[in-house]
């Protein structure tokens, strides 16, 4: 097999790393190899990235700490946890690793580290991994440079989490070991990866154009306040819904609008902050302008369950090539905090493709393309399928 993945809860930092590369039973040369960590190995990740570096010489090496660390179908939430993935292609892929960190220069504020390869990076074979701490890296100002520079280009990974401050999510490259900004990958070649990003959210009412509006506040849509149009959906809704709109409503954005009708993965799904009764206006986690069409959304267990089975089975029916391994980058509100119950995530991705070398923690915000730009997102399964 050309991927592996094993999952450690050895109490010890070496104890874990031996574990994982003595079950892996891995031959010939790696890629990439990917290691996620609990938090009970933090003050040890250093010994990590050297520990795996000597055994398996990887060409690119990235790790960072989660909150929860997923390896094949187990979310292990609490705990000393560890997983080594490795990865290896057939056929020739560029891996080129950088460090990105936000610096002052003389035009300002401006990120350096950028890989000099991401010039000759097309759409169709290129792709970014990347793994970054919460506190220390402007993640917007990140995709948002490579959404307008390298369009089409694809972005998966995380946040890193379990950290409560910055300098408490150690990041992984190569033997070393980095405490601020992101670390990534970008491979360019016959990857022959596949992306899912499962949002977990369900649309109600109908989608509507946003009429009047200013920075992050929607304040007319069809010509109507927006609060209003709100009150009439309510009132249709089933009473399981109404409830769900009581306690977290969200809005999902059209991203194309190029499109005659809109379906599940064509909306950005951003959180609802605030209702101002007196205006009429809500306030949600996203920029909006007039003409952007946007319909709202409800998010809970039984939804965010169907939302992403029913995402694997569309990307399984649309692309022939099965997958052999995968990257899980999942929210920290998910798991048993979300399903009640856990390994929900892992267990549902291997149910779709099969026992497939898999590997990913729970991040402070998740990575992945939607409508064909990048996005931040929460309460989300960002998933990367390599194929066969």
């Amino acid at each position: 097999m050309p991927f592996s993945s094993v999952l450690s809860t050895a109490a010890t930092t070496k104890a874990a790393v031996a574990d994982c590369l003595a079950r892996s039973q891995w031959q010939g040369p790696v890629d990439l190899a990917m290691v996620f960590f609990a938090p009970a190995h933090r003050e040890s990740a250093l010994e990590i990235a050297q520990s795996v570096s000597a055994a398996v010489k990887p060409r690119c090496l990235l790790g960072c700490q989660g909150e929860t660390v997923v390896g094949n179908d187990r979310e292990v939430e609490e705990g000393p946890a560890l997983c080594v993935w490795l990865g290896r292609w057939a056929e020739e892929v560029e891996l080129t690793a950088f460090h990105l960190t936000m610096e002052e220069t003389s035009d300002g504020l401006a990120l350096l580290g950028w890989p000099d390869d991401l010039a000759l990076a097309t759409p169709l074979d290129s792709l970014i991994l990347a793994l970054a701490d919460p506190f220390t890296f402007p993640v917007d100002d990140f995709l948002h440079q490579l959404n307008d520079e390298q369009p089409g280009v694809r972005v998966v990974g995380g946040m890193a989490s379990g950290g409560r401050q910055p300098g408490e999510n150690p990041l992984l490259i190569g033997e070393d070991l980095r405490r601020e900004g992101a670390v990534g990958v970008l491979l360019r070649g016959p990857v022959k990866a596949r992306s899912v990003v499962s949002q977990g959210c369900r649309p109600i009412g109908r989608p509507m154009v946003v009429t009047k509006a200013k920075d992050n506040i929607i304040l007319e849509l069809g010509g109507k306040k927006a609060l209003e149009q709100l009150q009439q959906i309510w009132q249709a809704l089933e009473p399981r819904d109404q409830q769900l709109v009581q306690r977290g409503l969200h809005v999902g954005r059209v991203i194309s609008e190029y499109q005659d009708s809109f379906r599940r993965g064509d909306f950005l799904i951003r959180n609802v902050m605030g209702m101002d009764k007196a205006s009429g206006a809500l306030a949600i986690t996203e920029r909006v302008r007039v003409g952007q069409t946007v319909q709202f959304h409800v998010r809970d267990a039984a939804t965010a369950d169907e939302d992403l089975r029913a995402l694997l089975q569309l990307d399984k029916r649309i692309h022939e090539p099965k997958a052999a391994a995968a990257l899980l980058f999942s929210c920290n509100g998910r798991g048993t905090r979300l399903f009640g119950q856990p390994d929900h995530d892992a267990k549902a991705i291997q149910a779709d493709a099969g026992a497939i070398p898999l590997a990913g923690f729970f991040a402070q915000g998740e990575l992945g393309p939607v409508g064909g730009l990048n996005f931040i997102h929460g309460f989300t399964a960002s998933v990367l399928l390599f194929e066969e």
